[in-house]
């Protein structure tokens, strides 16, 4: 499974607004400012905020100081909920999803499942559970530190 570049942007830019939308004296937070600060396309942070309004993660704020805001705090928003906001699958098999067929099939002829169809549903389950219980505060809180590898 691979998480493309559209999920990870989203979630650098959530966190530098639920960083910068902290401070009190901060209406709203301009997206060319998290552009700037994260080093990433203005248009680009205007389609994915564009999606994480639309799915309510998000709010905009118009006129002079507006900007965007988060819809609700960091601690209650997961970053499973930012990544599918912007459609990125968490999906890590290759096999045709009953969600966009209607119907379960494999990957391989005749619509069966591969050997290791199991595999990989059960690591792109853990990914989701993963993301499903980090919250955006604990990305910007530095609550999440690499394990050392044995």
């Amino acid at each position: 499974m691979r998480l493309s570049s559209k999920g990870r942007y989203a979630v650098m830019a959530m966190a530098d607004l639920a960083r910068h939308s902290a401070d009190a004296s901060v209406r709203a937070v301009a997206l060319a400012d998290i552009a700037a600060r994260q080093d990433l396309s203005l248009a680009y942070l205007e389609q994915l905020f564009t999606r994480l309004r639309r799915q309510g993660l998000v709010v905009s704020h118009r006129g002079p100081g507006g900007g965007y805001r988060l819809a609700r705090p960091a601690e209650q928003m997961a970053v499973v909920d930012i990544v599918l906001a912007v459609d990125e699958p968490l999906e890590a098999v290759r096999c045709n999803s009953a969600i966009k067929t209607g119907k379960q099939t494999g990957c391989m002829p005749g619509g069966e499942r591969c050997l290791t169809h199991d595999l990989w549903q059960a690591l792109g389950d853990q990914i989701h559970g993963f993301l499903a219980g980090v919250s955006l505060d604990d990305v910007i809180q530095g609550r999440l530190r690499p394990s050392k590898a044995a």
